[in-house]
């Protein structure tokens, strides 16, 4: 009870009592609420928290497992200025006398296994345009789509990208990529946290990558992996690669304008996703010719089964080199998921692939927004 009286008590007072002057310096983060004025970013990129809740005893703000203690006035407000954070989306969460909860301030997205509050270090305007708004250009939509799977025996959801003339020319076919988030994420985090139609409706408009459709569904690895007791990693989000050849690309060819062949057919996933692409793609070679993997769980890969892995796809390099046409890895410069280790080992076998390396980026967002736009203009090339 007295946790419920706590959150009560934060959402009635949402610091949205704070006085313009309190924002001299700093701009309120875009995933605020409305009117709600914190948390904001500073010039220095640090980020300023600021929640009245008297009744609290203790208050921290937790970014990314940093934890930032706050300070109570005698007003009962609490406020907190983080040290200075790297650009791109991030995770926080309140700990509210020892409890997790999310800002209520903030608007939520579903990342860390749960519902999280979110706050964007924003980049400098010349950075951020390939994933920002531009008004002048024509804009795709983003199609929140249920259908039932047969494997799974339940509804399931997925969310579609249309480009903009997707409408206007009703007889028109488009290749498809199917884009997987990462573990503890859902169906919702290519298009809310990775900016995705935007990146599309940029590069569409500027003729840097095809017209194309673009399908977002769940993972089956919403959750951490440890949650469900007794599984094992190969398990892990393994029922996708199924739920995708049996349920989704079936419902995606018989409802969309598709080219429903291999060549026009594309994956593509960031972290646990980038191993459910390979796993999927490399062992049904037969459905998709172009493969992503950004920040990849790739550490099945190795390097003393090159010749078996996969069902032996890696073992006639020059058969596999003429079936797939692009094979990306992509990983910012700060993270050790072994990205260009594996790219290195499989150019040194005569595996033609693709490696980018998002500078001075961690295991985050902002990397997987950098990959794919790295990735889009490499696929479906024969369609242009």
């Amino acid at each position: 009870m007295k946790n419920c009286i706590l959150l009560f008590i934060l959402v009635l007072s949402i610091a949205s009592k704070a006085t313009a002057q309190d924002l001299e310096g700093g701009i309120s983060s875009e995933y605020n609420i409305p009117e709600g004025q914190y948390p904001i970013v500073n010039r220095d990129l640090s980020a300023t928290f600021r929640i009245q809740a008297p009744s609290a005893q203790s208050m921290q703000v937790d970014i990314c497992g940093k934890k930032y203690p706050m300070t109570k006035d005698a007003a009962g407000t609490w406020e907190v200025t983080t040290d200075p954070l790297v650009v791109g989306f991030h995770y926080y969460f309140l700990l509210i006398d020892g409890v997790s909860v999310v800002d209520p301030a903030s608007q939520t997205f579903f990342g860390c296994g749960r519902m999280a509050s979110g706050i964007e270090i924003p980049e400098s305007k010349a950075e951020s345009v390939y994933y920002s708004y531009q008004k002048d250009i024509a804009h795709g939509q983003v199609r929140e789509c249920y259908y039932f799977s047969k494997v799974e025996e339940k509804q399931r959801r997925c969310f579609v990208y249309t480009p903009a003339e997707y409408e206007a020319n009703p007889t028109k076919r488009y290749p498809v990529l199917y884009l997987q988030h990462g573990m503890g994420e859902d169906e919702t985090g290519w298009s809310r946290q990775g900016k995705m139609a935007f990146i599309l409706d940029n590069q569409i408009s500027e003729k840097k990558c095809v017209p194309m459709i673009v399908v977002m569904d769940y993972g089956n690895c919403g959750y951490i992996h440890g949650t469900k007791k007794g599984e094992s990693q190969k398990e892990f989000g393994a029922l996708f690669t199924p739920i995708l050849i049996n349920d989704i690309i079936p419902y995606i060819d018989s409802n969309f304008r598709t080219f429903s062949d291999r060549e026009n057919r594309a994956m593509a996933g960031l972290s646990w996703g980038g191993h459910q692409t390979f796993e999927t793609t490399l062992n049904n070679i037969d459905k998709f010719s172009h493969i992503g993997a950004f920040s990849g769980a790739l550490f099945f890969l190795k390097e003393d089964n090159i010749k078996k892995a996969y069902n032996g796809v890696f073992a006639q390099p020059d058969v596999f080199n003429k079936k797939v046409h692009t094979l990306f890895l992509g990983m910012g410069s700060e993270e050790g998921m072994g990205s260009k280790r594996i790219s290195d080992f499989l150019k040194e076998n005569g595996i033609n692939n693709t490696y980018y390396e998002s500078p001075g980026t961690h295991h985050e967002w902002l990397t997987w927004r950098r990959c794919l736009n790295q990735f889009l203009p490499l696929i479906f090339k024969q369609k242009q």
